[in-house]
């Protein structure tokens, strides 16, 4: 544990990379454009200045006349509002569209390169409450845009730059549906694990009421699991209400009611995971990596002996990969992030604590039910229970707290008028670490505290929490 300070650093480093990357920009967060559907900035005319912005960009990158995006939303009311607008904002600028319909976000990711489009948007706020949308932008080669092409991107939708470019007639771009998406993606994934048979497994399945409503149950009945299916909704108007990864509550309840060997819950667009065993134990994204991790060490197969992770997971993974022969680089929150770390490092497995996890020997993007695979098919070919498999990683104790905000003031500032900040520091030293951060999807600031002492690190949070809002009141 003697790393510790040197790991606090690096991570306060990080953040203040990352809070000064999101200043610069006005529209994009962390994962995309959000907000409330309708209101600004989620409206109609910005999904079609997005639209308009995209096609200019990337046929001046391409030297290109013409390109394609490849378009996909989620299960909300407002996704077909944001995709008609942003597909005119396209054919306004001599670009076409290719609809995918209600398509989860990893399988949009796999289909631009599948189809040859030249890039794609995804119509979603992920976790987000069903009022919320938004917008997240794909290249050719499945990868979200990167901090600079997004803020090009901003100036182009904020400025006028652009807009006295009109094509007319036949140089106006076009829309075709692409009927089988959704089944292209479903025979991609199933191919991952071609040998993997799931008969005699019970499954409870918690879809979100989002994009995985029929993408997932068909996978796992493709490879003959049993299933208990709940939240599979596409009304639109109950995507993540009281279900989904971020509700483990309710994935306990039906894995415990079906008696099922483990449940599995998406989010909206099911790009996350999250588990329960069968005797009703959550098994986050940490847990996950710790589990297909050490799996690939045994087998020869993490790339360099190393796990691509996030500073909000446990450092108890840090141990975890240690003991067998691993380690773990971290970077900045966000599953971009960790993607662009994987790819520097050619590394092959990765994600975050929420249950964006990355297996790059097969996707681009986060994709819960292709890591929920890669568990099941460790399940099978090791004979162990979920419950036995998750006692692979010890955690450390880990308080997570957060508090609407209306203005972000610097965290430096906030370092400056509350000095428990850094009395809470010191006496973590060497046994843990806080960490302060403004979430870049929606209006919070986050708290992490993590320590070998549980009641300490409650009552830390407790009090700092109090501190917080007065001064951000």
């Amino acid at each position: 544990m003697q790393r510790q300070p040197q790991q606090q650093n690096k991570v306060r480093s990080h953040y203040q990379e990352e809070r000064s990357l999101l200043s610069a920009k006005r529209l994009f967060g962390t994962d995309g454009i959000r907000g409330i559907a309708n209101e600004e900035p989620m409206t109609p005319e910005l999904a079609f200045r997005l639209g308009r912005a995209l096609a200019y960009y990337v046929k001046n990158k391409e030297k290109r006349e013409h390109v394609r995006f490849l378009l996909g939303r989620d299960t909300r009311c407002s996704g077909p509002m944001l995709e008609a607008a942003l597909a005119a904002g396209l054919y306004s600028m001599g670009a076409d569209a290719l609809f995918a319909g209600i398509i989860p976000t990893p399988a949009l990711a796999f289909l631009i390169g599948e189809l040859g489009a030249e890039g794609g948007v995804v119509i979603s706020a992920s976790h987000n409450h069903a009022d919320d949308n938004g917008l997240k932008v794909f290249s050719y080669d499945g990868h979200k845009l990167n901090e600079k092409e997004e803020e090009v991107i901003e100036e182009l939708i904020l400025t006028s730059t652009i807009d006295s470019l009109r094509p007319r007639g036949a140089l106006l771009g076009r829309g075709m549906l692409v009927a089988d998406a959704l089944e292209r993606y479903i025979i991609s994934v199933t191919k991952i694990t071609p040998s993997l048979s799931l008969e005699g497994i019970h499954i409870a399945l918690d879809c979100a009421n989002g994009a995985a409503y029929q993408s997932s149950p068909q996978i796992l009945r493709n490879l003959g699991a049993t299933l208990f299916l709940f939240h599979d909704s596409a009304d639109g108007k109950s995507i993540n209400k009281n279900c989904g990864s971020t509700h483990g509550e309710e994935l306990q309840r039906i894995t415990l009611q079906s008696q099922a060997h483990l449940g599995i819950a998406h989010d909206g667009d099911a790009d996350r995971l999250l588990l329960c065993d069968e005797k009703g134990n959550l098994i986050d994204g940490d847990e996950i990596l710790a589990i297909t991790a050490l799996d690939a060490l045994q087998r020869g197969t993490l790339r360099h002996r190393t796990l691509v992770t996030t500073m909000m997971s446990n450092f108890g993974l840090d141990e975890c990969l240690r003991k067998a022969g691993g380690e773990v680089v971290r970077t900045a929150v966000g599953d971009r992030h960790v993607l662009e770390a994987m790819e520097k490092g050619d590394f092959n497995i990765g994600g975050e604590q929420s249950g964006h996890l990355i297996f790059r020997d097969y996707s681009t993007s986060g994709d819960g039910i292709l890591a929920a695979l890669q568990v099941l098919r460790i399940m099978v070919e090791k004979q162990q229970p979920l419950s036995l498999l998750r006692q692979c990683l010890k955690k450390y104790p880990q308080v997570q707290r957060h508090l609407p905000v209306m203005t972000q003031p610097p965290l430096s500032l906030l370092r400056q008028k509350i000095p428990l900040i850094e009395s809470i520091e010191e006496r973590l030293a060497g046994k843990g670490r806080l960490l302060l951060r403004y979430s870049g999807t929606e209006p919070l600031l986050r708290l992490l505290i993590e320590g070998d002492d549980r009641a300490l690190i409650h009552q830390a949070a407790d009090q700092l929490m109090e501190e917080l809002q007065e001064v951000l009141s």
